[in-house]
């Protein structure tokens, strides 16, 4: 075989390894579908009728612009599994084992980043039947399901990229655990729960100037069925900036070897 039929094989075997484990123990993959329901939840029941009165419709109107942004908070927050699971392996010494083995060096992280997008996916697949189930109704074409299906696993593959090298410069699960905040964190400085325009000048700069603002905005248009202008070039550049820069942080830090 060709090293890059050993490479497809290896990584392969390495995710299947970690769908294994997600499914064995799935508390962490579950805790990542349960914060954004939640939070669809509470902005829907407990502020959807002011912030949607605010935006010139009611609750159901804030629950239509509410739920792509909470899909993609979901898709942001799935990413700590990655950067926990890294560091476990790391840990228990689990990488150690695997580097004395023959076997593709890039497979393990590249079994754990596609692990973590497939359970990331259903995720976000969990957070639409629950926002359908409130009422959410959307305008998209099936061509346009397939668009919103694509840049959410683009944004999925990026970030779970990013969060593989806090993974491995973690000492600790806690650690690790804690390092991808930042990530989850950004959505709400954006137009996920609230209009861009209706901040401060200050935050409303930022908002319009980081990743998860066109990712959101992208989003938004597909499920509605409205144009979505230049935001979706904006992101997939975002995707493949942060993806470039996640896995080559990543691919030097696991040269370097365990840091632990």
């Amino acid at each position: 075989m060709s090293t890059l039929t050993y490479a497809v094989h290896d990584s392969a075997t390495m995710l299947r390894r970690n769908l294994k484990h997600a499914i064995r123990y799935p508390a962490v993959g579950l805790g990542s579908a349960m914060l954004p329901i939640l939070m669809l939840l509470l902005f829907v029941y407990a502020f959807g009728d002011s912030i949607g009165a605010g935006m010139g419709g009611g609750r159901d109107a804030y629950l239509e612009y509410l739920t792509p942004g909470v899909i993609i908070m979901g898709v942001a927050a799935g990413s700590m599994s990655t950067s926990i699971a890294i560091c476990s392996d790391m840990t228990e010494g689990i990488i150690n084992r695997f580097r004395t083995m023959d076997i593709t060096r890039a497979s393990f992280m590249t079994g754990h980043v596609l692990g973590s997008v497939v359970q990331t996916m259903t995720c976000a697949v969990l957070v639409v039947g629950v926002a359908l189930a409130l009422g959410f109704r959307s305008g998209a074409t099936p061509l346009e399901w397939l668009a919103a299906a694509g840049l959410l696993t683009a944004i999925a593959f990026a970030v779970t990229w990013l969060s593989a090298g806090f993974g491995l410069i973690s000492k600790t699960v806690e650690s690790a655990s804690n390092k991808p905040l930042l990530i989850q964190f950004l959505p709400f400085l954006g137009s996920a729960f609230v209009p861009a325009d209706s901040m401060s000048p200050g935050l409303r700069w930022f908002a319009e100037h980081q990743p998860f603002t066109p990712m959101t905005e992208t989003l938004r248009g597909l499920l509605s069925g409205t144009p979505v202008g230049n935001a979706w070039w904006i992101s997939l550049t975002w995707c493949a900036a942060i993806a470039l820069t996640g896995y080559l942080w990543s691919r030097h830090l696991f040269a370097k070897g365990p840091a632990h």
